[in-house]
Parts: C-alpha cells; structure tokens; sequence
C-alpha cells in the first residue's frame, strides 16, 4: 500500500509529483501577473512561472480517486519510484518549513528506510502528510498521516511530536474535540510545543470557545512567540470585530517573514483581511507580496481573484479562478468559480456553473471517505447550488458538533432555504453577535428578518452588508442589492 508505516521503509510517493518552474523574467510577461506583482516581484527579486492544468483533469482526478479508492489518486498523481539519497536532514521539522514539502517527504521516506525505529521521523513524515493534503487539496493523505504518526506513537508512547501530529491530522479532519485532546496531552509533555500551542487555538475557535481560544492565543504568545501564534492571535480578534489589532499583529508578523513561505502565508492572510471589509485596492496589493513570494500560493490565487471579480475585472477573475480549480478543487473555489459562470451568463455558462457544483459533491465524498466531516462544507454549497434537505441535514449535525458563527451561519441559511425562518432567526443572531465583520452573514440576517416580517433591521442588515463589503459575492451581492431595493419600496 502506498505510504506504508510497516517498520520496512515507506514507499517514495512523490516522483513527478513537483511543478515545473521557470525564471521570474517570464512569469512577468505572463497576463497572469498583475502590475502589482511585476512591481513587487522588481523590487524583491521574486517569482516563479506556474503552470496550470486543464479544468477536466480535476473531474478525471475525482473520478479515480471516488472509484478506485483514496490510495489511488495518490498514486496516480505521484507515480514513480525515484530513489532519493539517505540525508541527516531527513529528521528535521525544519526540513518541512524549507519551501520544497515534496523534496522533504523523499528525504524523510529515504532515511526511514535506512532507520525504520526512528519515530521522530515518522512523526515528521505524518505532520508532512498532513501539510501535503492541506496544500494540495487531496485528502487520500490523511490515511497516511495517521499510519506514520501512529507508527511514531507506537515506538515512543507518549512521544509529544507524535501527539502534536495527532492533534494537527484530527483539526485536518475538522474533529477538534479530538484535536484539543492530542493539543492537551501534548502540551503535558512539552508545554512550549509551538504546534500544540498552535492546534489548541484552532481547536477552541473551531468549537466556538473564542473567550478560551483569546486565552489560548495570549498563553501561545507568551511561550512561542512567532508567525504562527501571530496569525492565530489575529484571527481571533478579527473575530471579535478588532479589525484594526488583526491588521497590526499581521503586518507586525510580515515584518518578521523571512521565507517565502511566510511571506505568501502571512500577507495572503492580510489579502483576506481587506478583502473582509471591502478594501479591495488593499487585498490586491496584499495578495500581490504574497504572490510574489510564491506565485503559486492557493490563498493568493484564489483572493486575488475574488477580488478582482469584486473590482469589476470579471475577466481576469474567472481566468485566475479556473486556475486554481484546475490544481486544487477544493469547495469554495469551485463555488466560486460556478457563481462566476452564472453572474457572466455566456453561452454554455450554466453548464459550466453545473460541472462546479457536481465537483464538490465529488470533493466532498473523497474527503468523507479519507476521514473528513464535510458537513459544514455541505451545509454551505448545498443550500444554494444543491440538494437543499441535505443541506438542512448536514447544518443540524455540524450544529450538534460546535457553536461557531461559521456553523450558525450555515444553519441558519439551511433552514431559510427550505423555508423555516422563524426556526433560522436566532441562528442568524448568533452569527453575528461576536462582531465578527462579514458580508455574507449580514446578507443572510437581511434576507431571513425580511421574510419573517421585520423589514427595518432586514433593510438595515442588508445596507450593511453591502456597505461592508459590495462584492462579496458575484450572485449574493446582486441578491442582495434586489432585495434592498424591493424592500424600501
């Protein structure tokens, strides 16, 4: 089986699994790249081609992975069994931080081979794996993962790379209550583990527990000062509707950034945040540092395209978001890209805007069959681009699970779309009730009190949504401008 965590040594799965890149000088000519990054890219001497993929390739990919079985798309994409030489650094987490994940998963795979019981390398290789499907977009890895950090566990109990592992796979798999627990026991062991630290906030925030995630936030910033306890610390006052700390702690954290890795993490996290308050002049510069540090940065990518749908360059952001499903199709791009398709209304368009909507139901089945709960992501395209029961159904179980304002939100649109907004009003409430800063919940609060009667604060939250932020989204805005209007008839 591909990625084996038996004691002989672990398959070499990423052979021609790395994209092709080519010199800044060209990638500058390319009508991807905006003025913003060919400045940027002039001033730090950064940027590489990426290469696209056509868009059907992400349906055969889903096919195969959806009937052959979760190994099967990884093998397919990294077919091939390129020895790597045995290196030291193969050991190191560090090695996972160096820009290339692909070259470090060979390197670890190829010192496991040589030394099978070393379980801070199979902790390293899992932690690898899990980064792998986040990046990537592909799921089968988390199988993976869970072999190699158990395989860790096995041979040291206890050991706190293993379980800081364990913590960051179940968060992957948006199970935080058992994300919390790893986070905890690992934090028994080594209380300044910077990933345990990092994985508790997410697991509070993602649980709704945002008094106990700011406590997380300050405990982390305390013991692991750095960028991934700076960007946490931000989100959980951007939460809060403390848009302008957000903003400081992230630029004080882009001050810091060394590599391009950092760079692209933290300024496409500064994109979103202006992107959130409709600063969209802002969120393009944003995403062009990111971009420039990594001109193939997903966050960016997909940001920067948003944005430019929200600017009125329709062109260029279904161009850039058709990329980015191309590579990675993953639910909200495709969304995305199918509101794109139905906003522009050209021929073949609403066909176009279909074979979205049916990828994420592929999405969704392949991350449900490699241990994901999908359920929120469920929740959220099916109540407009789908099968409305099912999205009822998977909003009610992510609800049973955690009280977020993501998963309010979700239910309350659920029960507004299959016509149950009495039962949605006070999920809306709770939506918004942190401050948190976001045009779509506000869009949904308008529409739901508009059809339970109360047409001033359906009128109100409606203006506000618009106000936050006009574009937030290619068909949701235009609703909502619809029904603004209607209303103050």
């Amino acid at each position: 089986m591909s990625g084996s965590t038996t004691d002989s040594a672990p398959e070499d799965e990423q052979s021609g699994s790395s994209e092709t890149l080519e010199p800044s000088a060209q990638a500058d000519d390319e009508t991807v790249a905006d003025e913003r990054i060919a400045a940027v890219r002039r001033i730090s001497a950064a940027g590489r081609r990426w290469r696209t993929a056509q868009l059907a390739g992400c349906a055969a990919l889903l096919a195969v992975a959806l009937t052959g079985g979760s190994i099967a798309f990884g093998a397919l994409r990294d077919g091939g069994t390129a020895t790597v030489a045995s290196s030291s650094s193969a050991v190191s987490p560090g090695l996972m931080a160096s820009g290339d994940l692909d070259a470090g998963i060979k390197a670890i795979q190829a010192h496991l081979r040589g030394q099978p019981r070393d379980f801070g390398s199979w902790a390293t290789l899992g932690l690898a794996y899990v980064e792998q499907a986040r990046t990537k977009g592909d799921p089968s890895r988390y199988p993976q993962a869970e072999q190699a950090l158990k395989k860790s566990l096995e041979l040291e109990p206890d050991n706190d790379q293993g379980l800081a592992g364990l913590a960051a796979l179940a968060a992957a798999r948006h199970d935080f209550k058992g994300a919390l627990t790893y986070a905890d026991r690992t934090l028994k062991q080594n209380p300044y583990d910077e990933r345990a630290l990092c994985s508790r906030i997410d697991a509070l925030v993602e649980l709704g527990r945002y008094a106990e995630a700011s406590k997380a936030a300050d405990l982390a910033d305390e013991r692991r000062p750095g960028i991934p306890v700076f960007t946490r610390y931000a989100y959980v006052h951007e939460l809060r509707g403390d848009v302008r700390t957000a903003r400081a702690v992230l630029e004080r954290a882009l001050s810091t950034a060394t590599t391009p890795g950092d760079i692209a993490y933290v300024a496409a996290a500064l994109g979103q945040l202006a992107w959130n308050q409709g600063d969209y002049d802002t969120a393009l510069t944003d995403y062009a540092r990111a971009l420039a540090a990594d001109d193939a940065y997903l966050p960016a990518l997909e940001g920067r395209a948003r944005a430019q749908a929200a600017s009125g360059d329709r062109a260029a952001a279904v161009k850039g978001m058709e990329a980015v499903v191309a590579r990675y199709p993953l639910p909200g791009p495709l969304v995305a890209l199918g509101e794109l398709y139905e906003d522009r209304g050209a021929d073949g368009d609403k066909a176009r805007a279909g074979d979205q909507y049916a990828l994420v139901d592929a999405w969704i089945a392949l991350a449900r069959a490699n241990g994901v709960n999908a359920d929120l992501d469920t929740a959220m395209a099916a109540a407009d681009h789908g099968d409305k029961a099912a999205a009822l159904r998977a909003a009610r179980a992510e609800w049973a699970r955690r009280h977020t304002v993501h998963t309010a939100d979700a239910l309350a649109w659920a029960l507004h779309v299959n016509g149950r907004d009495k039962e949605a009003l006070p999920y809306t409430r709770q939506a918004t009730a942190t401050g948190y800063r976001n045009a779509s919940f506000l869009y949904h609060r308008g529409i739901i009190e508009l059809a339970t009667g109360d047409r001033k604060a359906g009128r109100s939250h409606l203006a506000s949504a618009l106000k936050l932020n006009p574009g937030f989204s290619p068909l949701g805005a235009r609703e909502a401008r619809k029904a603004l209007k209607e209303a103050s008839k």
